[in-house]
This record gives structure tokens, sequence and C-alpha cells, in this order.
């Protein structure tokens, strides 16, 4: 079943100030199945956050339509898209985006209370979740009590908190060190291994790539070319920095 399908999606930058036009993206098309691991690599400017920022209805097309769930949100008002995306899109930040102001257990739920679930719901909800992510430890700390890598797997559990159609991750690994990152993969992993969750992930890294099923690499705003994985983790790593040695340029 396919969870997302995007149709000639372009977003042009206006001039200003006169500054010249600048075409992010031009006509990309998309399909990510249901249980999908996919990961989006290509040059510094090649439109990969402006694709993730479109598909999670941060910012809006110039043309082509979005699908998530048979759903074209290119159509949804801002007031309808913020519930959709509240409801149905699951989106992990490379800088965490934890309120420090609440407990770790509160930013997880944070989805669940303003939907105004019931708080037994949210319990159920949050105790099977911090027991997967093996996080109960850490339920009623505050974000600037823990770690990075420990921020980062609460706000994937955050991301799952509502069962999204899919989980939108930007450069999840963008700000930790090595085993963090690694870490944070095998989780990403996990909840497409155990979960089936769909996973769409932005990244520069070939070794956050790797863990992926396949990758999608674009290059000045259009798709360049995919690879799949055939399951040996090593030989997918090899053939990521081959594809990208082929693209060129400086993959950031």
């Amino acid at each position: 079943m396919e969870i997302l399908k995007v149709n000639h999606l372009s977003k042009v930058y206006s001039s200003f100030k006169g500054a010249k036009e600048v075409m992010a993206l031009n006509g990309i098309n998309l399909r990510v199945h249901c249980g999908d691991f996919v990961g989006i690599m290509g040059p510094s400017g090649s439109g990969k956050t402006t694709l993730l920022n479109l598909l999670a209805g941060i910012d809006q097309s110039t043309s082509g339509e979005i699908f998530i769930q048979d759903k074209n949100i290119t159509e949804l008002s801002s007031e309808e898209m913020a519930l959709f995306r509240r409801r149905s899109v699951g989106y992990v930040f490379q800088d965490y985006n934890l309120l420090d102001s609440i407990t770790i257990y509160e930013n997880i739920a944070l989805p669940l209370i303003l939907d105004n679930v019931e708080p037994d719901k949210i319990n159920i909800k949050l105790k099977e979740l911090a027991s997967f992510f093996e996080i109960e430890h850490i339920q009623n700390k505050y974000p600037y009590h823990i770690s990075g890598g420990q921020k980062q797997r609460a706000a994937v559990a955050r991301a799952l908190i509502n069962d999204p159609a899919i989980v939108l991750a930007d450069e999840p690994t963008g700000n930790l060190d090595s085993k963090s990152s690694k870490n944070i993969m095998k989780t990403l992993k996990k909840i497409n291994d155990e979960r089936n969750s769909t996973v769409l992930m932005v990244t520069h890294d070939p070794f956050a790539a790797s863990f992926c099923k396949r990758i999608i690499f674009i290059k000045d705003g259009a798709v360049n070319m995919e690879i799949t994985s055939g399951g040996d983790r090593n030989e997918f790593f090899d053939r990521i920095l081959e594809a990208q040695g082929m693209i060129g340029g400086e993959n950031e």
C-alpha cells in the first residue's frame, strides 16, 4: 500500500531585492510504501530539506501534489494541515525540538495532550513506548538533564505517539556523536522492523543511510538515482559512497 505519493512536485523561491528566482525542486516524483525505510540524500543545496518541509506541510509547493494515505495535503488549509500533521505525521528534528520546561514524559505525550486524549490512555501509550525505547528511567527528568542520544530517543517516541502514517526525520544523527548516532539509527530500524513504521529520512551521512532499505539521491531539485539495499549493510554502505561520488559535490 502506498503511504506517500508525490507527483511532479516543484518549489520556486521568488526573486527578492534583485536576486533571481531559485528552483529548489523541479518535478519530483516519489512513492513510499507501507513499511518502507527511505533515505533522501544529495549534495548541499540539492533540495533535500525543501522536500521534507513540503512533505510535512511546513512549506507550500509551487506546483504538484502530495498524497499521504490518499489525502492530498497540498489542498489543505493551514489549520487543516496542522491537525493532519499532528495526527498522521511523525516528525523527528535534528535538534530534538523538546521543550525544556516540561518533563520527558510530557514532551512525548504532547501530541495526545493537545488532542485532549484521556490521561489513562496516554499512560498506557507512554508505558509501551518508554519500554520499547528503554527510556523508562528518564521519563520524569527534564531535557537538560539527559544526553543527546536520550533526547533523540524521546523525540522518536514522541513522533510515534499518535501512530502516524509516516515518520519524517530531518538529519536525526546530525547533532550526535558516533555512538549515539548508531543507537538512534538502530532505534529507527527497530521501529521499521518491529512496528512496521514507515520512515523517510533526510541525511548526508552514509553510515546513517546504510540502515535504510533504499536511498533516493536528488541533485539540482530532481531525482538523480535510486539504490536499494540487498540486506548487507556493509555492502550497501559502499554502494552509497560510490553513488555519492558519482553525483559529486559536498553531501552535507
